[in-house]
């Protein structure tokens, strides 16, 4: 009967930890993105003046770093355009800052993910391409810049085509 019971004993033991390495597992895969090993504070962004001169834009590293995430705009004919900067992973990403079927402006920053501040649509935060929500076929497209002296600097015409390109469903 000792065996019996011993046996009994290792099965049940046995069933419990699969359970639990199944509750683990589908935790896991259920997680939600953008926590792969980042900070757990969602960072929103701050506000902050670019400067401008002639058909260049920079703003400060420092800023984006020490802030890890910022917002900026600028003036144009046709009203004002905005955008975004942030640090991930010691790298630097600017893009367009705009969410158009929901008319949002402004993401946090959630791990490696972009979070609209308005819509929640999520956007992978290296590429700017949507992972979901109702505005996923709008991804935010990358600016180019160089950084100079401290500053990331950019032409207006890269951000009024980035900024374009964002207002276009499928567009890089």
């Amino acid at each position: 009967m000792d065996a019996g019971r011993t046996a009994a004993k290792r099965k049940r033991l046995l069933i419990v930890s699969l359970v639990i390495v199944a509750t683990v597992a589908i935790t896991v895969l259920l997680a939600p993105p953008g926590r792969g090993g980042q900070e757990a504070a969602a960072i929103q962004a701050k506000w902050i003046e670019p400067q401008v001169a002639g058909d260049t834009v920079s703003i400060s590293v420092s800023e984006v770093e020490s802030n890890r995430n910022v917002h900026f705009q600028i003036e144009t004919e046709s009203g004002n355009m905005h955008f975004m900067a942030y640090s991930l992973d010691a790298q630097i990403y600017v893009r367009a800052n705009v969410c158009p079927p929901c008319r949002g402006i402004g993401y946090t920053l959630d791990g490696d993910v972009l979070v609209c501040d308005r819509c929640a649509t999520t956007f992978r935060a290296r590429t700017g391409e949507g992972i979901r929500g109702a505005c996923v076929a709008y991804p935010k497209a990358a600016v180019t810049y160089a950084i100079d002296d401290g500053s990331i600097v950019m032409s207006k015409t890269d951000l009024l085509v980035a900024y374009q390109n964002t207002l276009e469903p499928g567009q890089p």
